[in-house]
């Protein structure tokens, strides 16, 4: 197993910058705000040949003032428990104070092996303060900058030291091979208690207030025999009421996770029907031409008298989403989200599937010979052949004499024969049509 190197320490000492500059890349959301990283953030890394998955997490307060920061704690603590290996991070302008006194303390019963890093050490006059830390009693004390890197090539030392060799040919990012499912829609919906059902643990802080979970959080669990990576993703608003700052990072990583994933659980508030914020996301993930499937969230909170009507108001708001199975469910009593599982990875499926090149021609072909397209000023499409070129998203190239007079209802029509022969159910296809110079179409297969 690859071993886990989790970051901690008090709010505010600079963990998530330090994530980013282990990782050489900015993963986690960096801000002044204390607090900023509520959730635990994964991403695996390699220090001289020695692959390991580095955590970032929130702050440790010994006595939280919020609920809130008391779940933080909370998931800091899991943290440490998962932990092979601690980063203690603590602040050389704040000096050795009681709080991190019972966190050293607290690191101490988990037998776990302890780097302190002293941050802010951005000079020489700074760094002679670190002596101090010496009091906590770890062995491993290394004064670094992680915003300006100083001290940097000491820590990897320290934890290449700590972290053994794996010899394996397994690559870190054949990850990027297991089916990812990215958890996306407004704020509010109820994405991260989905997860938590779906994981059946709480994975990611749940609140009642909408906006709770800033970061993608991504976790990979083992459904029917094969690995899936589930990723929970902050809300995402409509452009022009994205605020800046840490809210236009957590919308970044949320539309960096859809483009990512191959497919989107886009999750919405059933008992408040469809609003235009739904649409905005959906389309999103259309546009990104990616998986999607319709989880109907909070479905325990329709009246049954209303659900019929409730269920034709969303079929009809997401009728640019024919192809997209719609889940009806209760993240919180758990109905429905058994068949999230089974149909996203059935989803991921149809997604992969090829069609042999003949089969392509003649449903093409067929089409075009059957419903010849309306002709157009003093142009006219003329349909000469089509295959299959790729997968996810299944890609098809249809050559024709004009592309610039292809309709989009012609295009919608030709997609349709398409799906009569294989549904490709939950994912949009990419039609490409491109320009050939054949003046005759080969004669119509039969499929």
């Amino acid at each position: 197993m690859t071993p886990i190197v989790a970051i901690v320490g008090r709010p505010n000492v600079g963990k998530s910058t330090l994530f980013n500059r282990l990782l050489g890349k900015r993963v986690a959301i960096v801000s002044d705000i204390p607090g900023t990283t509520r959730d635990r953030i994964f991403a695996d890394g390699v220090i001289e040949g020695r692959p390991f998955t580095l955590v970032d997490t929130g702050g440790l307060e010994p006595e939280p003032s919020t609920a809130i920061a008391a779940r933080v704690r909370s998931q800091a603590e899991m943290a440490i428990e998962e932990a092979d290996i601690i980063i203690f991070l603590l602040d050389v302008t704040d000096g050795l104070i009681p709080a991190d006194i019972e966190i050293a303390e607290r690191l101490r019963r988990s037998n776990k092996p302890v780097i302190a890093a002293v941050n802010k050490t951005d000079n020489e006059n700074l760094e002679a303060g670190t002596g101090e830390f010496y009091r906590l009693g770890i062995d491993r004390v290394i004064p670094i900058s992680a915003l300006h890197g100083r001290g940097i090539a000491n820590l990897r030392e320290a934890l290449a030291l700590l972290i053994p060799r794996v010899m394996t040919t397994e690559k870190l990012d054949d990850k990027a091979e297991i089916p990812k499912l990215a958890i996306v829609g407004r704020p509010g919906v109820g994405k991260s208690t989905l997860l938590n059902r779906i994981l059946g643990r709480e994975r990611v802080i749940v609140g009642d207030s909408p906006g709770t979970t800033r970061d993608a959080v991504n976790t990979v669990l083992r459904y029917q025999k094969q690995d899936v990576m589930l990723i929970d993703t902050g809300g995402l608003r409509r452009r022009g009421r994205i605020e800046a700052g840490i809210e236009y990072y957590s919308v970044i990583r949320a539309l960096r996770a859809i483009s990512q994933c191959h497919v989107a659980l886009l999750t919405i508030d059933a008992s408040k029907l469809v609003t235009a914020q739904d649409i905005h996301v959906a389309r999103y993930v259309v546009e990104a031409r990616k998986g999607v499937i319709v989880v109907a969230n909070k479905w325990d909170l329709v009246p049954e008298e209303r659900r019929e009507e409730y269920r034709r108001s969303i079929e009809q708001r997401f009728k640019f989403l024919a192809f997209a199975p719609i889940i009806f469910a209760s993240a919180l009593t758990g109905y429905g989200v058994s068949k999230v599982m089974a149909t996203a990875i059935d989803v991921c499926r149809q997604r992969s599937t090829k069609l042999p090149d003949e089969t392509v021609s003649a449903i093409i072909m067929k089409a075009y010979t059957e419903h010849p397209p309306l002709r157009r000023g003093t142009g006219s499409l003329e349909v000469y052949d089509a295959h299959q070129e790729g997968i996810n998203p299944p890609t098809f190239i249809i050559q024709v004499n004009e592309p610039e007079l292809v309709h989009f209802s012609y295009r919608r029509y030709l997609e349709n024969s398409l799906r009569r022969f294989f549904a490709f159910t939950g994912t949009p296809l990419a039609m490409i049509f491109r320009k050939s110079s054949r003046k005759t179409s080969r004669g119509v297969r039969q499929v």
